[in-house]
């Protein structure tokens, strides 16, 4: 047998293992906000178009993050598309197929450059193992009932021009659920000409058409010769195709599906005297469609230089995208002046530079917002014990998960290839951005976190809906559990439109004119401006206070459930306080506590006298940021609990938690006398009064604290705030997740605390705060931006020890917030 010969059958032995292994449309009559007095709230006619206008906006985009690109509507079931390319310069380039985001597919780099979160996205992708660089861009036009156009280009161009890069582009098309969608062209088993055209229908999307053009200048592969041209039934010349029926919710396995045609087409083949064909003949589709089809996929053999365009065309749009090569380049010019506009880099004084890595982590952190359906995995068997010792619990109960009914979620991501999914404490933060960037798609995806608290007040902290987020994390870390916690960081966001809603004087901050009889009008509430959708809560105090008023009972309802079921005991254990106010996370495990977020940070054994000083802020911050919204409804009972609560809150961490000796806030267990005894790990867990704005400017407390953050032995570096202590016996050891890194989202915090409470009000640390945010905003702007030009990503943290990157990348969830450091919007 010849090595060609050979290396064909170990590639159909690798195929043949992998295959093993292998409302929109709102009723708005029917639309009732119910609140948990009972009463109901009957939306406007301006809230109900806003609703419809928002829908339209934003129905359509890069939602399918854990992809390297792919399109799809907020749509339970419809049509969903991808990209797929492998090389086809040799037999082994197939099984490298790319598709879903994965680090080990050793990509130089993968980062939208630009993404405005409605219309327009550039990304720009990096594989040098196939000498290709790949450029997608998205481009929709609003109109129609249906959520109007999109078209997309995807260029490729080679790393280097020398070297043959033969490509095999494919782009599928998947519809779930009811409806149709049919291949117009004339079948040719040996291929179509372009372009291609599909047509489908759906309830939701109507009438559409879809086609896939290919640039006049396109080439076939250099390794194709004439003489393989009259040799084979595929005319490489042509488009290639295959149609297939594909089960509701199996679109998303495209790739598996692709292996098991190959397989059998493999399989099936005889090669003529030990030859096989060229890799470009023998991984060509096999240009059928079979009955019912669903799913189709179209292929191009292309050498680089190449580009293709594909349009969606919805019936209900007025005119359709004649001109995407001006369009994008008029998009890709707002875009720049939309971000100085928002965020003023130039006007500080930024390079280009730097504006362009700050450009790039925004968007990325908005290319990572996706649309997820599906059930998730309850285990409801702890329930009605969890004021019991856990300990005890774990070795009584029986496990009992259970799938969910499906539920959606509109939410950003924090690492499309890690961790392509919604994460409660991680989603706060998220918006903290996108809000201001976005206002009201920073709204829609708060709503619909919010919507997700159940009537007992809980919310899973991680959002795993459906087979395909399933598949990207461990079985063991699939169950949720409804006495599991997590910090409510969404709240933060929340008080950050109520701050914007209170600072917007004027439209012209946005480059719009808009005068108040268009808001009298509901002119605002139903506009398709691109212009005003971002910020039409900005400026329509009906719109802002229907949507505060819609939130707020669940919101009230996650804040009792939290002390409800988080409580802390402290006569039981001898403690003296002010209150009865104390809180432990439940679901603690011996060196780990996933629930509060900082996963292996030390802390006393788990024990049922535990108090956590991290969670008593949370639920502080919780008291105060709905106090906030409180006030804008003139909920005046609840104002006053709030209040009382937040007091005594206040009274009771200075009385359980701060330690004297270490001065430091700490968390409190017992010692094996059963004696209270402060546990004191100085780090990240120590600050939170502070990164919370609960300390006076004048505390003494205050002081130690600062000095603890600006002390080299303790928490400073040339990199940011470390974790952990440098002196802590647990410093850099272990998993090293919390316990030494720097993360840019508590350092975020500490700018934010030390430029609003500290920095900028008189008192005797005003001088110490201002020199720590000078010197830390630089320290972390610095080392991010220079971590990003040597690898070309963004991290999930950053070591303390020389500022490198480390774990999960890209990682544009929180980290994406230096670009708020860099602006200083706090």
């Amino acid at each position: 047998m010849s090595t060609k010969a050979r290396n064909l059958v170990h590639l159909l032995v690798l195929l043949v293992f992998s295959t093993l292994v292998f409302t929109f449309e709102l009723d708005f009559d029917d639309l009732d906000l119910e609140f948990s007095d009972g009463n109901m709230l009957k939306p406007s006619n301006n809230k109900l178009m806003a609703i419809k206008a928002s829908n339209n906006s934003l129905l359509w985009g890069t939602y399918r993050p854990n992809l390297y690109f792919g399109i799809r509507p907020r749509l339970p079931e419809s049509l969903m598309t991808g990209l797929l390319w492998f090389g086809a310069d040799d037999y082994k380039g197939f099984w490298q197929m790319r598709h879903a985001c994965d680090q080990s597919d050793e990509l130089d780099e993968y980062s939208y450059k630009k993404h405005d979160g409605r219309s327009f996205a550039m990304q720009t992708i990096t594989d040098i193992k196939n000498n290709l660089v790949l450029k997608t861009e998205f481009l929709k036009a609003p109109g129609g009932e249906n959520g109007g156009d999109w078209a997309v280009r995807i260029t490729g161009e080679p790393i280097v021009d020398e070297v043959s890069s033969a490509i095999s582009f494919l782009y599928y098309f998947g519809l779930e659920g009811e409806g149709s969608l049919d291949l117009l062209n004339d079948p040719d088993k040996s291929g179509l000409k372009g372009p291609v055209e599909l047509s489908g229908e759906t309830p939701e999307l109507g009438k559409f058409r879809i086609r896939v053009v290919e640039d006049s200048l396109n080439r076939m592969p250099r390794i194709i010769t004439s003489t393989d041209l009259n040799k084979y039934p595929n005319d490489l010349k042509k488009f290639q195709y295959w149609g297939h029926l594909v089960p509701d919710g199996e679109v998303w396995r495209a790739k598996d599906y692709l292996n098991g045609m190959f397989t059998t087409k493999l399989s099936n083949f005889q090669p003529q005297n030990d030859a096989y064909p060229p890799p470009p003949f023998l991984f060509a589709l096999n240009n059928e469609v079979g009955e019912n089809s669903n799913f189709f996929v179209i292929q191009k053999m292309v050498d680089t230089p190449f580009q293709f365009d594909i349009f969606f065309e919805s019936d209900s749009s007025p005119a359709h995208i004649d001109d995407l090569s001006n369009l994008l380049k008029t998009s890709s010019r707002d875009f720049d002046a939309r971000f100085e506009r928002t965020f003023g880099l130039s006007e500080k004084g930024f390079e280009k530079d730097h504006i362009y890595f700050a450009q790039a982590m925004m968007s990325n952190l908005i290319g990572g917002i996706g649309y997820f359906y599906g059930s998730s995995i309850v285990d409801k068997s702890y329930v009605d014990d969890v004021d019991k010792d856990e300990q005890n619990l774990e070795d009584k109960r029986e496990a009992d998960p259970q799938l969910t009914p499906p539920a959606s979620l509109f939410t950003a991501t924090p690492s499309r290839p890690f961790f392509p999914r919604g994460f409660y404490w991680d989603e706060g933060f998220h918006q903290l951005l996108i809000g201001s960037w976005d206002n009201d798609l920073s709204l829609e995806i708060i709503k619909n976190w919010v919507s997700l608290i159940d009537d007992n007040g809980w919310v899973a902290r991680e959002q795993i809906l459906g087979e395909e987020a399933r598949s990207k994390v461990p079985q063991e870390f699939q169950t949720q559990y409804p006495h599991y916690a997590n910090p409510p960081m969404i709240l933060m966001a929340i008080c950050s439109f109520i701050e914007r809603l209170n600072n917007v004087t004027s439209f012209t901050q946005f480059n719009v004119e808009v005068n108040q009889d268009q808001i009298a009008l509901g002119q605002l509430s139903s506009t398709t401006d691109p212009e005003i959708l971002p910020n039409r809560h900005l400026h329509d105090p009906e719109l802002a206070k229907g949507y505060l008023a819609e939130i707020y009972p669940k919101l009230r309802a996650n804040y009792k459930w939290f002390r409800r079921t988080q409580w802390g005991e402290i006569k039981e254990w001898g403690r003296k306080a002010t209150s009865k106010e104390a809180y432990r996370w439940r679901g603690r495990t011996p060196g780990h506590t996933l629930t509060s977020g900082l996963d292996d940070y030390p802390r006393p054994s788990p024990h049922p006298a535990e108090l956590h000083v991290d969670l008593m802020c949370w639920v502080g911050f919780m008291a105060r940021s709905l106090m906030r919204v409180a006030e804008k409804l003139g909920k005046d009972d609840d104002i006053e609990d709030f209040t009382k609560q937040y007091k005594n809150i206040l009274a009771n961490l200075d009385d359980l938690h701060w330690s004297e000796e270490h001065k430091a806030y700490c968390d409190v267990s017992v010692d094996e006398n059963e004696e209270s005894v402060h546990v004191c790990h100085k780090g990240y867990l120590s600050l939170f009064p502070m990164l919370l704005g609960f300390l006076p400017n004048n505390s003494t407390k205050l002081g130690a604290i600062l000095d603890m953050m600006h002390n080299p032995d303790e928490l400073w570096s040339p990199y940011g705030l470390r974790s952990l202590s440098k002196l802590d016996e647990y410093y850099n050891t272990g998993e090293n997740y919390w316990v030494g890194p720097v993360w840019i989202n508590i350092n975020y915090l500490a700018l934010s605390s030390l430029y609003t409470n500290y920095a900028s009000k008189p008192g005797p640390y005003q001088s110490k705060a201002k020199t720590i945010y000078k010197e830390l905003r630089n320290n972390i702007i610095n080392n991010v931006y220079n971590e990003f030009k040597k690898s070309g990503y963004v991290w999930e943290q950053y070591s303390s020890i020389n500022g490198e990157g480390k774990r999960s990348h890209p990682f544009t969830g929180w980290t994406s917030l230096v670009v708020l450091i860099m602006a200083e919007k706090y």
